[in-house]
């Protein structure tokens, strides 16, 4: 599946930014039922629902279902996809 979202920190007009969202992290967020968050961690991005990580104001919002993956607009520049691997292995049951 793929996230279109828009992001320019310029004045200049934003081009489409494309996201992908693997099979597994839709499946994942459609499962729990709950809104996730994009957060940073030491070790890199990670995936937290937003009662643990509340979404932020300036967040870019990608749909998935009835649900939505927040990210952060500073570090959407730098993704590509969000995956399995920004699940934390102890949420299993969040």
């Amino acid at each position: 599946m793929l996230g279109t979202i828009m992001q320019s920190d310029t004045r200049e007009p934003a081009s489409p930014r494309t996201i992908y969202i693997s099979e597994d992290v839709r499946s994942y967020v459609l499962a729990r039922k709950r809104d996730f968050r994009v957060s940073t961690a030491c070790s890199g991005p990670i995936l937290l629902p937003t009662s643990v990580k509340p979404p932020k104001i300036t967040d870019l919002q990608i749909p998935i279902g009835d649900y939505t993956i927040y990210l952060s607009k500073y570090q959407a520049r730098y993704l590509d996809s969000i995956h399995k691997g920004m699940i934390p292995i102890y949420y299993n049951d969040f």
